[in-house]
């Protein structure tokens, strides 16, 4: 099936270069979505033209996707389901949680001449990134763009109360499936309270697997992909 593939803040459609070799082996069809402002030299992108560039490539899908979100962009897969809950099969949750209706999409760090910039290995150090050795960081940080301000404090808006029978999965890297549903159940995660199918899955991992568990992640993403 197509996997739609949406990479997380300071990240272009490259991030997934190593899992989707492994997602086609498998028999799949991973197709990394490139977003305004992360990989196309916009520094003006809103959140608008981010929706706008991932519900375009649900729509040029074929059949029924899986939409994948990292991070800050499982909010990005999560307005997939809400726009399309008919027609998106599955949402995948890697290392993150969708925003809820009114909250920004990811005002977390300090805007500077109107881009939020890659803040330093400083906020993540920990379990975020003990699997990234000094190699992976040094290409991390060269290779991270600075998503714009219209990006990241932009309103997250939901609209279609049918997103929460789209199947759901949430891939725990640094957290644990068991932390999760505790965020969950004490209602950190209102949106995911609501969902109807939902899967949590571990992987042995810091916040980035598709850079350090590139084959397993991909194989994940293969097991949980619905037949559609």
């Amino acid at each position: 099936m197509d996997i739609l593939l949406i990479a997380g803040l300071w990240l272009d459609g490259s991030a997934w270069d190593d899992v989707v070799p492994v997602l086609q082996a498998l028999g799949h069809r991973p197709i990394p979505v490139t977003l305004p402002g992360q990989g196309d030299g916009s520094a003006s992108a809103t959140l608008d033209d981010q929706v706008a560039a991932v519900l375009a490539a649900v729509e040029s899908a074929s059949g029924k996707p899986m939409v994948v979100g990292h991070s800050a962009a499982c909010t990005l897969a999560w307005l997939a389901a809400d726009a399309f809950p008919e027609r998106v099969a599955k949402v995948a949750f890697i290392g993150g949680f969708p925003a809820a209706d009114g909250q920004p999409y990811a005002d977390f760090f300090e805007v500077k001449d109107g881009v939020m910039p890659f803040p330093g290995w400083g906020p993540f150090e920990g379990p975020d990134s003990a699997d990234l050795g000094e190699e992976a960081r040094s290409d991390f940080t060269s290779a991270a763009i600075a998503v714009p301000a219209g990006v990241t404090k932009g309103v997250v808006r939901m609209a279609d109360e049918r997103r929460f029978d789209v199947p759901v999965l949430v891939v725990c890297p640094e957290f644990t499936p068991a932390q999760a549903q505790e965020w969950i159940a004490a209602g950190d995660v209102p949106e995911l309270a609501k969902a109807k199918h939902l899967d949590l899955v571990d992987i042995d991992s810091g916040h980035w697997p598709m850079i350090t568990r590139p084959a397993e992640l991909a194989r994940l993403l293969a097991d949980a992909a619905p037949e559609v």
